[in-house]
């Protein structure tokens, strides 16, 4: 059974580190301008950072 969690604990950290990685590159593609291209870059980044604290979360519980 462990290692099914494990299994499961490792598609989850790959999950989370392609979505994190790609919503940190979506922000540097964002063409929007003003008030509205900050907002999106910073949710963006927000997303990217959280999806890369997941994914070393898992790393650690898989170590």
């Amino acid at each position: 059974m462990a290692d099914w969690i494990n299994a499961i604990m490792f598609g989850v950290a790959l999950v989370a580190f392609t979505l994190g990685l790609s919503s940190i590159i979506m922000g540097f593609m964002s063409s929007a301008e003003g008030s509205k291209g900050m907002q999106e870059k910073i949710e963006y980044g927000f997303f990217g950072v959280s999806g890369l604290v997941v994914f070393l979360m898992m790393g650690y519980a898989l170590a």
